[in-house]
């Protein structure tokens, strides 16, 4: 009861990032640890934290796509497998499963959100700036709560029967999904390229790719080398940099006059 208490406490830790700045609190790699210092596992909770993160690292929300909850699939698939004394490929096996499902969730009751907001509506025509705070503090909470509720519930109740569940999965699956796992890296970054890669981009990438294939320099090196590109190439060692566009432009401007 405490444990799955405190582990529902993790992920509500989680939730609140959103409404703290997102600091990325929420992600896998910290609330992993979390769940292992709970169950008394760090280096577990290190571990399979990594590798839900590099499973989840291109699940982010962009536009109107909704991503699975990694919250919920992280911390009970991290919770889970510690607890069967599994690994890495067990937490990846359940966590997509367990976010999709809070996902779902979270669609059923975000669809009567919009009867909240109305009262929020109502406080905003009267002025009223408590009023539109409450409500604000109100849609936070349920986002919070259900996640707690999710977490709580699913750890409390399930990690016997996912015993039962996982002795029944056959061992050349479990095998695959462990094979699957050290491809993680490759889909998550695959996944974030897609997002932001364009026709600007690309001879960077390919860049960093030679750099690091074929001349063996190591990622850090790449990654060094990237920011003093940028350093040099938007000038930000010039501190006069600002006051000289604008004599630039003010010198336009006078040109323009006098002509």
């Amino acid at each position: 009861m405490v444990q799955a208490l405190l582990i529902a406490l993790v992920a509500a830790i989680g939730v609140m990032d959103y409404q703290m700045g997102t600091l990325y609190i929420f992600r896998p790699i910290v609330l992993g640890p979390l769940v292992g210092i709970v169950l008394g596992d760090f280096q577990q909770g290190v571990i399979i934290g990594a590798s839900l993160e590099l499973f989840f690292m291109g699940a982010v929300s962009v536009g109107a796509y909704i991503p699975p909850d990694t919250i919920v699939g992280g911390v009970l698939g991290t919770a889970f497998a510690i607890s069967l004394k599994k690994g890495p490929e067990v937490a990846v096996t359940l966590a997509m499963p367990i976010a999709l499902l809070s996902l779902a969730v979270g669609n059923f009751i975000d669809a009567f959100v919009p009867m909240i907001l109305k009262y929020a509506d109502k406080a905003a025509a009267k002025g009223n700036i408590k009023g539109i705070y409450f409500i604000h503090w109100i849609i936070g909470g349920l986002n919070v709560l259900r996640r707690f509720v999710l977490v709580f519930a699913g750890y409390y109740i399930g990690v016997d029967k996912m015993t039962v569940v996982l002795d029944a999965i056959p061992k050349v699956l479990i095998d695959g999904m462990g094979a699957a796992a050290g491809l993680l890296p490759a889909l998550g970054f695959a996944m974030l390229m897609r997002m932001i890669l364009n026709k600007q981009l690309v001879p960077f990438f390919f860049l960093g790719f030679v750099l690091a294939a074929y001349m063996k320099v190591p990622v850090l090196g790449v990654a060094i080398l990237g920011v003093i590109y940028v350093i040099v190439k938007f000038d930000f060692l010039n501190p006069n940099k600002n006051e000289t566009a604008i004599e630039t432009n003010v010198g336009g401007v006078l040109e323009d006059e006098d002509f």
